[in-house]
C-alpha cells in the first residue's frame, strides 16, 4: 500500500507536469482538433517519466500497489486538470482490471509487468453496438481451436464500440461468448484480423481516444484465456465494479470542482449592481453552495467505500455504486451551474467550464449509466428491506440518532431524519406492489444515494472534528465547515426522501386508495414531515457560514459560527 507521503509527491508531481504541459489554452485547442495527446498519455504512463501507472500495479510486479484510497486521489486529481486526458491515462487500468481479478499468476507477472515496465497500454472491450452496459446480452463469439482434442487456442468474431483508448492500445481485454460462457481473453494490437475504427466524434473527452473495434476470425492462443477456464467473464467483470466505479466517481468529483474553482474566483472579481457577484446569495446560494454539498457528500461516499475495499470487505459493488451516482451527478451539476456563473463567458469553447460541462457527462454514463446505478442500488436495498422486515433503515436511523449525540452539528440528526424516513416509504412500496413500477425502483434509488451519502457525509465530519479522518484525505474544509456542508446535505437528503418518496409513492398507487385523507395523513405522519420541515430551520445561516468559508471571509465566517 502506498504510504501518505508517496501519494502527496505523486500528486505534486502530476500537478506540476500538467501546469506545464496541460494549461487550459492547450488544452481547448486539443479538444478544438478533438486529439488525443498521445505523447503526453505515453509520458505520464512511462516508467522512467511520470510513471502514473505504477500507482496501480502490485509491488511484486514491479509496481507501488495503489489501493482503491489511492486510485480514488490519483483520478480526482487527473480528472481536475482534464477528463478526456484522465479516461485515456486511467483506461488502462480498467482494461487490465480482468487480469488483477482473475488471470493466473503467469498471466499477471507477463502483463501487469509489461503496464509496469513499458507503459503498456490497454483498453477494456467490453460494450458492443447492440448490447450497451448489458454485459450479458454480449454477441462477440471465441470458438475454440482444437489439435488432438485438445484447446490451442480462439477464433473471435463480433464487434466492440465506446471503447476508451480503442484506437491507441497495445492491448485489449475482450469479453467474449466461449463455449463455456462470457470470458474476458487478451488481444494485442496488430493481430491478423483484428481492426480499430476511426475515432468517434463526441460531445465531450475529446481529449481521449474512442473508437470502434471489430474481430474477423481473430486468433489468439489459449493462454490468452484470462484465469485458464471459460465462463469467468461477467464474474471477473463484477469483481471489480466496486473499485471501477470509484474511479468514475472520482473524475466526476475532480471536473465538478475544477469546474466550481473556476467560478469561485471569476464571482469575486465580476461585479454587478456595485458589489462582487460573490456578495449576492442569489449567486451563491443557488449555483456555488447546493453543488459544494452534493460534491463533498460524494466524496465521503467515495473515500468510505475506498477505505473498505482497502481493508478487504469485497468489492462493495452496490457503495462503489452508490458513489458514482452521487459524485457524477454532483459534477454533472456543478459544471452546468459554473457555465451559468459566468454567464456569457461560461457559454463560450474560450473559457474552461464549458469544456468541462461537456467532458463531466461521460461520466454519468460510461461505467454504468446512472439509471444503472439507481437500479443497481434499488434492488440491493430492496432485498435488505426484505430481509430485515422493513427493519434495516430505521436501524441505520438510530446509529446516526447515538452519532447525533455525541456530535450534535454534523448532520446525523437530520440524516437519521431520511434514514426513517426511507424506511416508511420503501414499506409502502411493498405492502403496496408498487416495485413493479420501474419508475419506482429508479427513484427508490436515488433516494437511497441521498440518505446514505447524507450517512456518509455526517461521519466523515465527526471524524474530521475528533481528528480521525484517513491520512490521505481531502483537507480542503475544516470540521466547522465540513460539518455545516453536511448539515445543508443531510436536510436536502431528508426533504428528498420524505417528500419525493410521498409524491411518487401516492403516484404509483390506485386512486381510490390514494384518495383518503386519512390514509394520506398517516402516511405523512410515518415520514415525519412536521421534524423533517423543522430541520430546515438554520438552513440559510448555514449556507452563508460555508460560502464565506468559500471565499475567504474569514472574520465574516466566523461571526456566523457553526
Amino acid at each position: 500500500m502506498i504510504n501518505a507521503k508517496t501519494l502527496k509527491l505523486s500528486v505534486k508531481s502530476l500537478k506540476e507536469f500538467a501546469k506545464k504541459r496541460l494549461p487550459d489554452q492547450e488544452l481547448i485547442a486539443l479538444d478544438a482538433r478533438d486529439e488525443c495527446p498521445l505523447e503526453i498519455v505515453r509520458h505520464m504512463c512511462s516508467p522512467d517519466k511520470l510513471g502514473i501507472q505504477l500507482l496501480f500495479i502490485p509491488e511484486e510486479f514491479g509496481g507501488f500497489g495503489g489501493g482503491a484510497f489511492d486510485v480514488y486521489c490519483i483520478c480526482e486529481e487527473m480528472a481536475r486538470i482534464d477528463l478526456g486526458v484522465a479516461t485515456a491515462v486511467l483506461a488502462t487500468f480498467l482494461g487490465s482490471d480482468p487480469i488483477t481479478v482473475g488471470a493466473t499468476p503467469e498471466q499477471k507477472k507477463i502483463w501487469l509487468s509489461r503496464i509496469a515496465d513499458e507503459g503498456l497500454l490497454f483498453a477494456y472491450g467490453a460494450t458492443e453496438p447492440d448490447a450497451g452496459s448489458d454485459l450479458g446480452a454480449l454477441q462477440t463469439t471465441a470458438d475454440r481451436v482444437e489439435e488432438d482434442g485438445r484447446v490451442v487456442g480462439y477464433r473471435i468474431n463480433g464487434s466492440k464500440q465506446w471503447i476508451s483508448n480503442g484506437g491507441i492500445a497495445g492491448a485489449y481485454t475482450v469479453l467474449a461468448n466461449t463455449p463455456g460462457g462470457p470470458s474476458w481473453l487478451i488481444v494485442e494490437r496488430g493481430a491478423p484480423g483484428f481492426a480499430q475504427g476511426k475515432p468517434e466524434d463526441k460531445h465531450g473527452i475529446r481529449t481521449s481516444n474512442t473508437a470502434a473495434l471489430s474481430f474477423t476470425d481473430v486468433y489468439v492462443d489459449a493462454d490468452r484465456l484470462v484465469g485458464g477456464v471459460e465462463g469467468q467473464g461477467l464474474l471477473q467483470a463484477q469483481a471489480v465494479f466496486g473499485y471501477t466505479r470509484l474511479m468514475v466517481a472520482a473524475f466526476g468529483l475532480g471536473a465538478g470542482w475544477s469546474a466550481l474553482d473556476r467560478a469561485i474566483p471569476y464571482s469575486a472579481k465580476r461585479i454587478q449592481a456595485g458589489s462582487p457577484l460573490s456578495e449576492k446569495q442569489g449567486y451563491t446560494h443557488k449555483l456555488i453552495v447546493p453543488n459544494v454539498a452534493r460534491l463533498e457528500a460524494g466524496r465521503a461516499s467515495i473515500e468510505e467505500t475506498g477505505e473498505r475495499i482497502d481493508a478487504g470487505e469485497g468489492s462493495l459493488n452496490t457503495e462503489g455504486a452508490i458513489a458514482k451516482y452521487m459524485s457524477t451527478e454532483a459534477g454533472n451539476a456543478a459544471a452546468e451551474a459554473s457555465i451559468q456563473a459566468l454567464g456569457g463567458y461560461g457559454y463560450t469553447h474560450e473559457y474552461m467550464v464549458e469544456k468541462i460541462s461537456r467532458d463531466v457527462r461521460i461520466t454519468t454514463i460510461y461505467e454504468g449509466t446512472s439509471e444503472i446505478m439507481e437500479m443497481t442500488i434499488s434492488r440491493d436495498r430492496w432485498q435488505l428491506h426484505l430481509k430485515t422486515r422493513g427493519r434495516h433503515y430505521h436501524d441505520r436511523a438510530r446509529e446516526f440518532e447515538a452519532l447525533d449525540e455525541r456530535h450534535p452539528n454534523v448532520g446525523a440528526g437530520y440524516t437519521a431524519l431520511a434514514l426513517h424516513a426511507l424506511a416508511e416509504v420503501m414499506e409502502r412500496a411493498r405492502v403496496g406492489r408498487l416495485t413493479r413500477h420501474q419508475h419506482i425502483l429508479l427513484r427508490l434509488g436515488e433516494w437511497i444515494a441521498y440518505a446514505e451519502c447524507a450517512g456518509s457525509l455526517a461521519r466523515r465530519a465527526a471524524r474530521l472534528a475528533e481528528g480521525k479522518l484517513n491520512e490521505k484525505a481531502n483537507l480542503r474544509f475544516d470540521a466547522a465547515a465540513l460539518a455545516a456542508i453536511a448539515r445543508i446535505f443531510a436536510r436536502e437528503a431528508a426533504l428528498k426522501v420524505a417528500q419525493e418518496g410521498l409524491r411518487w409513492i401516492l403516484g404509483a398507487e390506485p386512486a381510490g386508495l390514494a384518495a383518503s385523507s386519512g390514509d394520506v395523513a398517516a402516511f405523512e405522519a410515518a415520514l415525519n414531515l412536521p421534524a423533517i420541515h423543522r430541520a430546515q430551520f438554520g438552513l440559510i445561516s448555514d449556507m452563508d457560514f460555508v460560502a464565506d468559508v468559500l471565499y475567504g471571509r474569514a472574520v465574516k465566517a466566523a461571526a456566523h459560527g457553526a
